[in-house]
């Protein structure tokens, strides 16, 4: 569930080196320890530590100037990557580091990029931006500079909040991917660190919070937005959210393209999502149990934290399918209470009724994400009276060429409804 990270033009060309020397964390997939099944629980409630040490969710740990743009330069910088002049103001960006909570309701740290700007009169709009699929810890806005995102919204007068997520950026440990408590929890505590920063700077909030993001960020913008009207509604007023190509129907729609026959042409996201879940729900006692050979020596060191999606997929057979035990494919196809079944299960996203105003986009030929994920979550909500639901049908474009459409769309919707 990839969409590019965004890199302007002008730091492209330094984010290789930087990803390549940026050794933060070791990270040790084969002897992680797993949380249980409990984990998702904990997550939600931020239990699990004793008092003297229970997390602070949310606490600002750092704040880092990164860069600033003048308007100018970010009208520039959008047209390069054909996105138009749409910038008014200068922006700010800054490296935030707070505390927040693992999978297992423990108390950690993640990291985000924060985008102030500059030179805007008045209260301003928080919007939250989930990026997509990335498997390098670097590969974050935190760590590179600015992106597209930061540059469009934040010169559009928005205080932009952009999660690094768990175990990117700073944070340690394998990244749980499109695992919806976690996801939930990093979007909401980056959100609390935000409105600490900007109330420490004077920066004026208008309490709208607005949601975004493609691919994972897609998802990551379903799960955060359920988990605020659910949990957090009493602290979060969501004016609109925007999800984005996201896999919402993991064991529907992701699970039949995962095990079809047909190539696919990211590999790298099955093994990722079975490595992330076996780390929260300890699928198997060994990756032995799981992958056949060599793929379950081999998987720990590609999923190091180190490597790009494109490395890892020269490693991979094109078949996600081909990289499983016979016996443990067989148990998945032929039993629905299989633990990987019971797994994707626990993070589809289309069992509940939104309150807040959402648009899922979408285009029609999306070979990565299939379009059909946002039908089930549209056709799951309406039929749940969520009558303020809207699916944005875009072009025949695929998964990669439709994001930046995507956005834009957003933004248009986003800024028809800023206060």
């Amino acid at each position: 569930m990839a969409y590019g990270n965004g890199a302007v033009p002008e730091v492209a060309a330094a984010v290789a080196l930087r990803l390549r020397m940026r050794m933060l964390l070791a990270v040790g997939i084969a002897v992680m320890g797993c949380a249980d099944q409990r984990g998702d629980e904990a997550a939600r409630a931020g239990g699990g530590d004793t008092a003297s040490s229970a997390p602070r969710r949310g606490r600002l740990i750092s704040a880092t100037p990164i860069a600033s743009k003048s308007d100018r330069e970010i009208a520039l910088a959008l047209r390069d990557n054909g996105l138009g002049p749409t910038g008014s103001n200068a922006v700010d960006l800054y490296k935030i580091v707070y505390e927040t909570i693992d999978p297992a309701g423990q108390k950690t740290i993640a990291s985000g990029a924060l985008a102030i700007p500059r030179g805007v009169a008045g209260a301003l709009p928080l919007m939250s931006y989930q990026h997509g699929t990335v498997v390098n810890r670097g590969s974050v806005a935190s760590a590179y500079g600015f992106d597209v995102e930061s540059l469009l919204f934040g010169g559009g007068g928005y205080v932009v909040a952009s999660p690094d997520y768990l175990g990117l950026g700073d944070s340690p440990g394998l990244h749980p991917y499109v695992h919806a408590a976690s996801l939930a929890t990093a979007v909401v505590d980056m959100l609390r660190a935000a409105r600490a920063f900007c109330a420490e700077r004077s920066v004026g909030l208008n309490g709208q919070i607005f949601l975004l993001g493609y691919s994972e960020g897609g998802y990551a913008t379903m799960a955060a937005h359920k988990a605020i009207e659910e949990e957090y509604a009493s602290e979060f007023a969501i004016a609109a959210s925007a999800p984005m190509a996201g896999p919402y129907d993991m064991s529907g729609v992701m699970r039949d393209r995962f095990m079809s026959d047909a190539a696919y042409t990211q590999p790298f996201y099955m093994p990722y999502v079975v490595l992330a879940y076996n780390q929260v729900y300890h699928l198997a006692d060994s990756l032995g149990a799981i992958f056949r050979a060599p793929y379950d020596k081999l998987l720990p060191g590609l999923f190091d934290g180190e490597q790009e999606g494109f490395d890892i997929n020269r490693e991979l057979p094109s078949q996600p399918k081909e990289l499983f035990a016979p016996g443990y494919l067989a148990a998945f196809q032929r039993d629905s209470l299989h633990p990987l079944r019971q797994a994707l299960r626990r993070n589809d996203l289309y069992d509940w009724t939104p309150r807040a105003p959402m648009r899922l986009y979408h285009c029609t030929a999306d070979d990565l994400v299939p379009y059909a994920n946002s039908e089930v979550a549209y056709n799951s909500f309406r039929s749940r009276g969520a009558a303020q639901v809207e699916l944005v049908t875009l072009s025949d474009g695929g998964h990669m060429s439709c994001g930046y459409p995507a956005i834009i769309k957003g933004k248009e919707w986003f800024d028809s409804l800023k206060k």
